[in-house]
């Protein structure tokens, strides 16, 4: 039994659009062309899987793009990273393990979310395996190779599991991904994250060996102290390490965003990066070109997705090659 590293060869990428009954709806056409430039871009070297309940909204947003399948399924909201399947691998097979959606412990409306992966894989008339215990796909990330990264704020979160313990569920995740290791981080946040600090906000595997992680270069922003204790625990671990440099506070309407870069997603060939119109873009992307040298890297302008607190990792879900 194993659990994918996410540069590992695709089916899809799921995705799940906004619309009008969503917390987009005020700013929706931006957020629809984001959406597009996002999916467009997937869509190049592999297929997209898109979710939303209108028909109408699919051919205005996708309708003309190739290599885009759409599934009229509802849902609250667009995070499918955290109610999407997670899949792994068994005796050569790949399962896809339905978890429990909770909104980021109750924060939000959620029943619809929680019910896509029931109605998504009944219509593609595949296996679906459920599990009784509440897990975001953001909140955990892999090497491919038994190791697991994953922060004590989310996972022992009491709005979360609170029935288990750190070694009641250090022992059930090594059972159901078949790791060897799990690296529970005790450090890092990033202001405008409402996840209870998902590690892919923070620190990423970009392959078997090295972990790509959010760091602050400015003393005096909140994030210096906290970032810098995760530098040390991370160096504590004997991976290679990239460092991703928050860029300039991004504000809308007088709140701090999110912005981190640690939000990347793989793909086919290819690593999409959220950026943000910022210095530290152009530094972050080649950094990332030189640890993923096989991987096109491309850019993708992020700040409509903050507005609702996620960014690119956080909108979309992989499905590994085998299931098409």
């Amino acid at each position: 039994m194993r659990a994918f590293g996410e540069w590992e060869r695709q089916d899809a990428l799921l995705v799940a659009l906004p619309h009008k009954e969503t917390d987009w709806a005020e700013y929706l056409d931006e957020i629809w062309a984001s959406y597009r430039e996002f999916v467009k871009a997937v869509a190049r070297f592999q297929p997209v899987f898109v979710i939303t309940p209108n028909d109408d909204d699919f051919r205005r947003i996708c309708g003309d793009i190739a290599n885009v399948k759409h599934f009229k399924i509802p849902t609250n909201d667009t995070w499918i990273r955290d109610y999407g399947a997670i899949n792994r691998e068994n005796n050569g097979k790949i399962e896809n393990l339905n978890f429990k959606f909770n909104a980021w412990g109750g924060k939000f409306e959620s029943e619809k979310d929680n019910a896509v992966n029931e109605k998504l894989f009944k219509i593609l008339s595949e296996n679906l395996i459920n599990l009784d215990l509440i897990l975001e796909g953001g909140s955990i990330d892999f090497n491919g190779r038994g190791i697991m990264l994953t922060t004590k704020a989310c996972l022992l979160n009491e709005n979360r599991n609170s029935h288990l313990n750190q070694n009641e569920l250090d022992k059930k995740l090594k059972e159901i991904f078949g790791l060897e290791k799990i690296i529970w981080l005790d450090h890092g946040f990033i202001k405008g994250d409402d996840t209870d600090s998902h590690v892919d906000t923070l620190a990423r595997f970009v392959d078997e060996e090295t972990i790509a992680f959010s760091i602050c270069e400015d003393e005096n922003d909140e994030h210096f102290a906290e970032l810098n204790l995760l530098k040390n625990e991370l160096e504590k671990t004997g991976f290679n390490l990239i460092e991703l440099p928050l860029p300039s506070p991004i504000f809308y309407e007088n709140r701090r965003l999110g912005a981190t870069y640690a939000n990347f997603i793989f793909i086919n060939d290819a690593l999409i990066v959220p950026t943000y119109n910022d210095k530290n873009d152009k530094i972050v992307l080649d950094r990332l070109k030189k640890a993923c040298p096989k991987h096109e890297i491309i850019g993708i302008d992020a700040r409509v997705f903050l507005r609702q607190n996620g960014s690119l990792h956080c909108s979309s879900q992989n499905r590994f090659a085998g299931q098409i």
